[in-house]
């Protein structure tokens, strides 16, 4: 009796040992941790062996320097006397060449004085005083150009409000007010209200939409920001939970949605009947990656030779050989069944016994099949999760630099202006130049509204 329990407690504890090595060993290669928590124990990325040369290939899309047709000034360069003392004459010259400067202008702020006038009618007594343009309401204000550029500073280049102030300082010699720089990303949270439910009816009408969520810190709590990206149109909201509370709320757009789903397998978008799922492959190959280098789960390396053998195949191969790649799938299964027991159950611990990772991964493939599998025979639908993973990656970068959000509002103001700002960029659109037409009362996401 004591000998078999001495067995359960040897097989319990080399258990625990093998979780607490594949901690250790856990990395961005292998888990979800980013690649920034590697640290200096990241391995540099090895240059891939090309028969070519180094540096931009025959036909590269280049993105380098070109002469503008339109210079702003410029400036002749003309011989005046030859070596010999022949004095030249504009009727003897011809152009010969073209070179061009790019450079910035001094930076200047412009201040522009709006002098009121009033006068007296002669008929009727009544004062009249001239009407300033819409906005102009105090003595002394920012112009919508420089709201604008706080704006961007602050939220996409994550700069905090101490900075633009001395960015503003260096630049203009004018340092604005931490308070100025909130009430501009107010007033321009405010007024992309309209867009973001434009941004957020596009991505709910769209085929294919991508999820994720991360974690964020918000007047001391734990806070969690969720993207719905697509090719187009990105769409990010902050709630105060991660699972089924946030994603049925009136913030989200998935409640009606009924197309591809793309995520990384978390259990509350399965809540979701009316859409159509998808796994994001890179997450199943890292958590195979970590079976693999435990050397313990053998089926793992076959799987993952499938899962990328897939990826590689054409799209009308992998419709022709559909059967063939379901019956490789299940066969690796239940290789891994065979590989990967259930736990035994231990009398003395009450509850359900725990699984190991490998059998909790092999059951969720098993589970999932079609999920996994559903970027092998639907065109549309990607490998990856990685869209919706670019767009939530920003606020990482952001709380890296101030930690967190002071405020709950203060994380919807950048949740809003980052998501338009993405929207911006995936339309091609000059962001800050959108943001200008934001404080003007339109912007391109508006537009396509009116017409």
């Amino acid at each position: 009796m004591r000998l078999d329990q001495a067995e359960k407690e040897i097989a319990a504890l080399k258990t625990e040992n093998s979780e607490l090595k594949s901690r250790l060993s856990s990395n961005s290669k292998n888990s979800s941790k980013p690649p920034s928590s590697d640290g200096y124990k990241k391995k540099p990325a090895l240059a891939k062996k090309t028969k070519g040369k180094q540096g931009g290939q025959i036909g590269h899309n280049g993105n380098t320097l070109r002469q503008s047709q339109n210079p702003d000034q410029m400036v002749e360069c003309k011989p005046i006397q030859c070596t010999c003392g022949h004095i030249f004459s504009g009727q003897q010259m011809e152009l010969s060449e073209k070179r061009q400067v790019i450079d910035l202008p001094e930076p200047k702020l412009i201040v522009t004085e709006y002098q009121i006038y009033k006068c007296s009618c002669p008929d009727c007594g009544l004062i009249n005083k001239g009407i300033t343009p819409s906005g102009i309401n105090s003595p002394v204000q920012y112009g919508n150009n420089a709201k604008a550029l706080a704006v961007l500073l602050n939220v996409q280049y994550k700069l905090p409000f101490k900075k633009i102030q001395q960015l503003f300082g260096d630049l203009y010699s004018c340092s604005i007010n931490e308070s100025s720089v909130y009430s501009a990303t107010q007033q321009c949270y405010d007024n992309l209200d309209q867009s973001e439910q434009q941004i957020k009816s596009k991505v709910a009408q769209s085929n294919v939409v991508h999820v994720d969520e991360t974690g964020l810190r918000a007047e001391g709590l734990l806070r969690w920001l969720h993207t719905a990206s697509t090719e187009l149109y990105t769409y990010l909201f902050v709630h105060n939970k991660r699972g089924r509370l946030a994603l049925q709320s009136d913030k989200s757009m998935l409640n009606n949605f009924t197309g591809w789903l793309v995520h990384d397998c978390w259990s509350s978008y399965f809540k979701f009947t009316d859409a159509k799922h998808a796994l994001c492959g890179a997450h199943i190959i890292r958590e195979l990656q970590a079976l693999i280098e435990t050397g313990q789960s053998k089926w793992a390396k076959t799987f993952q030779t499938l899962l990328l053998h897939i990826y590689e195949m054409p799209f009308d191969q992998r419709i022709a050989q559909r059967q063939q790649i379901i019956s490789r799938y299940k066969r690796i299964c239940q290789f891994g069944l065979k590989a990967e027991p259930p736990p035994v159950k231990t009398p003395a611990k009450p509850g359900r016994q725990k699984k190991s990772k490998a059998r909790n991964l092999l059951e969720r493939l098993i589970r999932e099949q079609d999920a996994v599998l559903a970027f092998a025979f639907n065109q549309e639908v990607p490998f990856t999760n990685n869209l919706a993973e670019r767009d939530i990656r920003p606020v990482k970068v952001k709380q890296k630099i101030s930690n967190c959000f002071r405020t709950f509002k203060g994380a919807e103001i950048y949740a809003r202006i980052e998501g338009f700002v993405s929207t911006s960029r995936k339309h091609n659109r000059n962001v800050f130049a959108e943001l200008c037409h934001t404080f003007d009362g339109y912007n391109f996401v508006t537009d396509e509204v009116a017409k």
